[in-house]
């Protein structure tokens, strides 16, 4: 794969690369490591697959890729009840969804507990700490899905993004992959390293998925930047709301159930999260076939192949919310039912998912 193809493939459908220019220098220089962490924190849910198909794209790519099982951030987030033992099983349960993706053994897993339990991590921690303010490490909580006044109450929330960004420095990579949540922690790294004269970190970040319930008609009217990030925050897919994902341990009824009860209005893109899904998911910048079954009345089966065509079509009513519903679940009834069967195979392995899904916390 050459230089141009590898950029094609790492940047397509994404929201954002900071920076471009980097990215292409990285390259251009013979490329070099990278890494996303996730908080095992529940089931793995259809929103989460945006960056773990994207972290498939940069291993793809030749970007030697390291996942980092964030446990001991989990446990000073309060997930899983803060059971250590849990927040493992958990993680362990991600990476099998991760290597059914079909890049298993091509990436490193890191757990957190291989970095914590290195003295150097904490002194880095400090300098790291001793180069940011306590106003803009409280902004950057939303990492966690929390607010910025919930470190008043509980301090160890607001080393959690000084875990983050010492994470990067110890792992010695030049990508960060995250979804668009983890964007203040990315930024802030960049200029902790500027300041420690360290390598700033080239950040990749991905869309999020909308809760299946959407905004609704909330009125978004005067809010400003923070607050309408925590408002997206609070209404994107979450493992501790049910409702509002679709597992890859749902059955083939309940994904059929949970997208036909989705908030998704006539000619209305903005805040759809089955418009989301199937830009994200089914099209991800490629071109890829989706046939939409419409009556005939109606003109019939359409053949979608791109996500600006299907945006163009749904804004012009040629599409109906219902025919959008089924063709969305019955792709991801077929997405996720070989990943289902592989994580459900054994039985010890569903009294794990069944274990975690009854300990899910906010």
């Amino acid at each position: 794969m050459d230089i141009e193809s590898r950029i094609r493939l790492v940047v397509k459908d994404v929201a954002e690369v900071v920076t471009i220019e980097e990215l292409r220098n990285f390259f251009e220089t013979g490329g070099g490591s990278g890494y996303l962490g996730f908080e095992p924190s529940g089931i793995f849910h259809v929103g989460w697959f945006v960056w773990a198909l994207k972290f498939k794209d940069l291993v793809e790519a030749g970007v030697r890729m390291n996942l980092l099982a964030a446990t001991w951030h989990a446990w000073v987030n309060d997930k899983l009840g803060g059971d250590m033992s849990l927040i493992k099983t958990a993680a362990k349960h991600v990476v099998t969804v991760i290597d059914s993706l079909g890049i298993e053994g091509r990436y490193r897993v890191v757990y957190a507990e291989d970095l914590v339990n290195n003295p150097n991590y904490w002194a880095t921690l400090l300098k790291v700490a001793k180069s940011a303010s306590l106003a803009r490490v409280k902004r950057a909580l939303t990492i966690l899905g929390r607010r910025a006044d919930e470190g008043e109450s509980d301090f160890s929330k607001l080393i959690y993004p000084l875990m983050q960004v010492t994470d990067i420095f110890e792992l010695g990579v030049d990508v960060a992959l995250g979804g668009t949540d983890q964007r203040k922690a990315h930024m802030l790294q960049r200029d902790v390293a500027e300041k420690l004269k360290k390598r700033k970190v080239i950040a990749i970040h991905t869309p999020l998925i909308p809760s299946l319930q959407g905004l609704g008609r909330m009125d978004l009217t005067g809010l400003n930047e923070e607050a309408l990030e925590e408002l997206m925050m609070e209404h994107k897919m979450s493992k501790s709301k049910p409702e509002s994902a679709i597992f890859v341990t749902d059955t083939d009824e309940t994904i059929k159930d949970k997208v036909l009860k989705a908030y998704c209005p006539p000619r209305i893109v903005e805040g759809n999260p089955v418009i989301e899904i199937a830009k994200h998911i089914i099209f991800r910048g490629d071109e890829k076939k989706l046939t939409i079954d419409r009556p005939q009345k109606f003109g019939g089966p359409i053949d979608v192949w791109t996500q600006e065509e299907l945006i163009k079509l749904y804004v012009n009513g040629a599409i109906h919310p219902l025919d959008l519903k089924n063709a969305v679940a019955n792709y991801l009834i077929n997405f996720i039912k070989p990943i289902r069967d592989k994580l459900l195979s054994s039985r010890e392995y569903k009294e794990m998912i069944e274990i975690i899904t009854l300990s899910v916390t906010r």
